[in-house]
């Protein structure tokens, strides 16, 4: 927990992330990267300068059994609000779409944000650790022609509340040892589509050059921090 604490204070330093007042909805899937990011804020607001609450939000796609996560969230003092949702019939009943993943994101995202504004949250703290970084970048180049990342903050004009991401110096075996450690209830994915499509390809070419070049990720990631976050803070 100590290196997880200390790489995520060092994002919420570096990027001014939380201040005095927030409420923050922390996105909670059920998977272990947003049941880290929920265990290590609230140890966070232990000791942060900074006062802030928190609360829990997951959006039920449709028929998943989240007791673990209110389980979790009552264990750990956490308000926690269960969002029942049509995501999973709009977008392989109705849609009948062949690629998923993007519309689905935009929808979770949608009510995920929707709902943060409503119960009085300013932030939404969402668990992308560095791993997410590196692969959403190549994505991006190899995909749509561009280097582009999600920020390390963002204010979302529509939504009226601000995205931040925690977790983007905290590597994704660090996470995993973590969730293994503290035995966070991890709710499986009913998705037919988890671990498969593009992500995973990214992921597995990633491993492959690493092989070779053991400085392989820590460069991709200083390229997203000097050539995209520095440019856009600049602007």
């Amino acid at each position: 927990m100590k290196k997880l604490l200390s790489k995520t204070r060092q994002a919420i330093n570096d990027f001014d992330m939380i201040q005095d007042g927030d409420k923050i909805a922390v996105g909670l899937s059920g998977g272990k990267d947003s049941l880290a990011l929920l265990h290590i804020l609230n140890e966070y607001r232990k000791f942060s300068p900074q006062k802030f609450d928190l609360i829990a939000i997951t959006l039920n796609p449709g028929g998943v059994d989240n007791s673990p996560l209110y389980k979790l969230c009552e264990e750990l003092n956490i308000e926690f609000h269960e969002i029942q949702t049509d995501i999973k019939e709009i977008v392989f009943d109705i849609r009948k779409e062949k690629n998923p993943c993007s519309l689905c994101a935009n929808l979770r995202r949608g009510a995920l944000n929707d709902n943060a504004k409503k119960l009085g949250c300013n932030k939404v703290a969402l668990g992308h650790h560095k791993d997410d970084v590196i692969e959403t970048s190549l994505l991006s180049l190899f995909y749509e022609g561009r280097f582009y990342c999600f920020a390390p903050d963002t204010w979302l004009v529509r939504a009226q509340v601000r995205v931040i991401r925690p977790f983007l110096y905290v590597e994704e075996s660090d996470v995993r040892q973590f969730a293994k450690a503290a035995n966070v209830p991890v709710v499986h994915n009913p998705c037919p589509m988890d671990r498969a499509g593009s992500r995973s390809e990214i992921k597995e070419l990633i491993h492959t050059l690493e092989k070779d070049n053991k400085f392989l990720r820590s460069n991709l990631f200083g390229a997203v921090k000097r050539d995209i976050w520095d440019k856009q803070a600049n602007q």
